[in-house]
């Protein structure tokens, strides 16, 4: 392209992600200044932000000396007088005016002494055909430092994407979407919208476009997610789990330790109807902490054994793995049923007998961190595997787990950090999806309490009362520097701290962090696990999984440098026995806005929806943790918080189309069609779940 030579297009790709004229097109203003026309300077007013103004320059000062040194101009239009002001470059600009000549002037206004003024104004010779200003309005771009300095400044990425406008035509943007949608939402034309959102002639133009280019970046998203799912639904065949057997009848009826809310019977509903169909079930299941996920996951792994099947359970941690196997051992040793759990610390012997049971069949759960997936792990009928925790492994590692049988097994995803569904029909569209909404009976509300540092001897006073009552309490700090050897000197000097309000041998403290062995790391979360230690001081690795009854503090130091789905996350190792429990957010005196606000959400609800909802609100998709991966939320333009309603009808829209014709085959979808292959050009990842 003209303008862009070898130097510049390195530059703009990596400093941009600039590589084809389609991305200089997609590389959107954020906003425009209006220069459509020109104003009398008697009539600018401080309601005004810029200002263009055209007149004679009367005359031009220089002012002061050295660096207190500006030149001072003033310009006339026959209403007023306007005054303008450079403090940097002033041997350029004086010898570049000229008084008597006509300008036409351009800057944010400002007023002084009730006198309008712009600072540092761009300036140029007036002529006849720039009376009326210009034809629409001008964009301002995104730039850098990088780019500043080799002249691709906002205004040089402008005058590119001008010329590259003027290249093209109508015929190089043909229509994208169903001529119904474009004429029932009175959509303008995709041709019309590139052009408006760089150069509208007015707001109303620009609104347009913006409307049109949102719409159609939020209907592939979910269509592309639609059709996904149709695919599945089917072409991907899988085993039929078709009886309800002695395994899970007898677990149901005499070892189920707890009655089932409504949700999870309608979860178990779903997932019973999913492995009956001979397709195979890729499901999303949803709860807040604490609300009976893996009880629902172990009744399906039982319906799978029932049906000659194995199943496997991948955790992201061996703590959360320990965790499961511990509970799901105690709750089948009355069963016929063998479960083993497989790690990187499994010694060699029982690996050994491990990988062999899997190979024979006469292993039924096995419960793992990722080394369940490694190539040496052989099964003999893998029916059914549940991902823990889904965000913490890649999408190839997850994929390892399909290939386990000659069919895929069923799928089953489960997550405890609460997603609204505003974000989950994008990031996880290709699922079907469920959700536990209830807690089990009899679990106490957890009392969150927001104390300052100034507070910490009462808080600490507070612990003690609670350990006389032989509870358990756990103490948290966050990974906040950038450094590992900074975090692990932050984590020491907390913990010395905390040995001087509860010096041994009165009591004893537990400590866990990522730079332990895992050995170390497990012996010292068992003594807390079995109550030979009344404190856990940690960092957030405690955040999943750890599951001890008995602990009803937990207190996160600086609490206002976590997020808020974490902090919910974190109090969620809380309130799992029959005591009431407290969570205990510390901070330091100063806090900003925003961490005031997420703060206060947590100390109004234990609801992990609502709270989510909030995060949503407060800091945008991108920093919701895994949903990154999905590729899905990374839009150009749309907005999956503002643009939620759009998002709602986007979506309808798509699964409609899918729903008539899958394969985008009727003539009316043909340039739907045409339009999807010409984007997909690499393997889609998100059909693995």
């Amino acid at each position: 392209m003209k303008g862009v030579g070898p130097l510049k297009g390195a530059l703009l790709k990596k400093e941009a992600n600039i590589f084809t004229f389609k991305d200089l097109l997609e590389y959107y203003p954020f906003r425009h200044i209006d220069k459509t026309r020109v104003d009398k300077i008697a009539d600018l007013s401080p309601a005004s932000e810029y200002a263009q103004v055209a007149g004679r320059l009367s005359r031009f000062e220089i002012i002061g000396e050295k660096r207190a040194k500006r030149l001072v101009a003033y310009l006339k239009d026959g209403s007023g007088e306007i005054e303008l002001t450079w403090f940097q470059g002033i041997n350029w600009v004086e010898k570049t005016l000229r008084p008597g000549d006509l300008y036409l002037v351009f800057g944010k206004l400002s007023f002084f002494m009730n006198k309008a003024q712009i600072v540092h104004p761009e300036i140029e010779i007036f002529t006849p055909e720039k009376s009326g200003g210009k034809k629409f309005l001008e964009p301002i771009y995104p730039s850098t430092e990088k780019l500043k300095a080799r002249g691709l400044t906002g205004r040089a990425v402008g005058k590119l994407t001008f010329s590259l406008l003027q290249l093209l035509s109508q015929k190089d943007f043909p229509e994208n979407l169903p001529e119904s949608v474009v004429v029932q939402y009175r959509f303008i034309t995709r041709w019309e919208a590139f052009c408006s959102i760089h150069f509208p002639a007015s707001d109303e133009m620009y609104t347009h476009a913006v409307r049109r280019l949102k719409f159609e970046e939020l209907f592939f998203a979910q269509l592309r997610l639609s059709m996904l799912r149709s695919t599945r639904h089917r072409f991907s065949k899988g085993w039929v789990f078709d009886k309800v057997g002695t395994l899970f009848n007898t677990f149901y009826n005499q070892y189920l330790p707890f009655q089932l809310t409504n949700a999870q019977k309608r979860v178990l509903k779903e997932i019973r109807k999913d492995t009956g169909t001979g397709k195979q079930m890729n499901r999303l299941l949803q709860g807040d902490v604490g609300s009976g996920k893996t009880i629902v996951a172990l009744l399906s792994m039982l319906l799978a054994a029932d049906n000659g099947f194995q199943s496997v359970i991948m955790a992201p941690t061996e703590i959360l793995a320990q965790q499961h196997f511990i509970g799901i051992f105690e709750l089948l040793k009355e069963l016929p049923i063998s479960v083993r759990l497989l790690t990187g610390s499994t010694i060699t012997k029982q690996r050994k007998e491990i990988l062999s049971a899997c190979e024979q069949g006469t292993l039924s759960i096995l419960i793992g961190t990722h080394a369940v997936i490694e190539d040496k792990v052989l099964f003999k009928n893998l029916g059914f595997a549940v991902i823990d925790e889904q965000h913490k492994f890649g999408v190839a590692q997850r994929a390892k787990l399909w290939k386990k049988n000659t069919l895929p097994p069923h799928v089953l995803v489960m997550t405890a950090t609460p997603i609204p569904r505003t974000l989950a029909l994008t990031a996880y569209g290709d699922l079907d999806y469920s959700v536990i909404d209830e807690l089990p009976p009899g679990r106490k509300v957890i009392e969150t309490i927001h104390q300052f540092e100034n507070k910490r001897p009462q808080v600490m006073d507070f612990i003690k009362k609670e350990i006389s009552k032989g509870r358990q309490v756990y103490i948290v700090y966050p990974l906040i520097e950038e450094s590992a050897t900074l975090d692990f000197e932050n984590l020491m000097k907390g913990f010395e701290e905390v040995k001087s309000f509860f010096p041994e041998p009165k009591y004893w403290i537990s400590m866990v962090h990522g730079r332990q062995k895992g050995d170390q790391k497990q012996t010292n979360m068992q003594r807390f696990v079995t109550g030979d230690t009344q404190i856990m001081v940690s960092t957030t690795v405690i955040e999943v999984g750890v599951n001890v009854p008995n602990a009803s503090v937990m207190v996160i130091e600086s609490a206002e440098k976590f997020g808020l789905s974490q902090l919910h996350q974190l109090r969620g190792r809380v309130g799992r026995g029959s005591e009431k429990s407290f969570c205990i957010l510390l901070t330091g005196n100063k806090i900003t806005q925003d961490g005031r606000e997420r703060l206060k959400i947590l100390c109004a609800t234990n609801d992990g929806f609502k709270v989510a909802e909030k995060d949503l609100e407060l800091r945008g998709p991108g920093d919701i943790e895994g949903t990154r991966q999905s590729g899905l939320l990374n839009f150009k333009i749309a907005n999956i918080i503002q643009d939620r309603a759009m998002l709602e009808v986007a979506k309808n829209i798509a699964t409609q189309i899918v729903e008539i014709d899958p394969d985008l085959n009727l003539a009316e979808n043909l340039h739907v069609k045409e339009y999807l292959q010409i984007q997909n050009g690499k393997t889609v990842w998100s059909k693995i779940s």
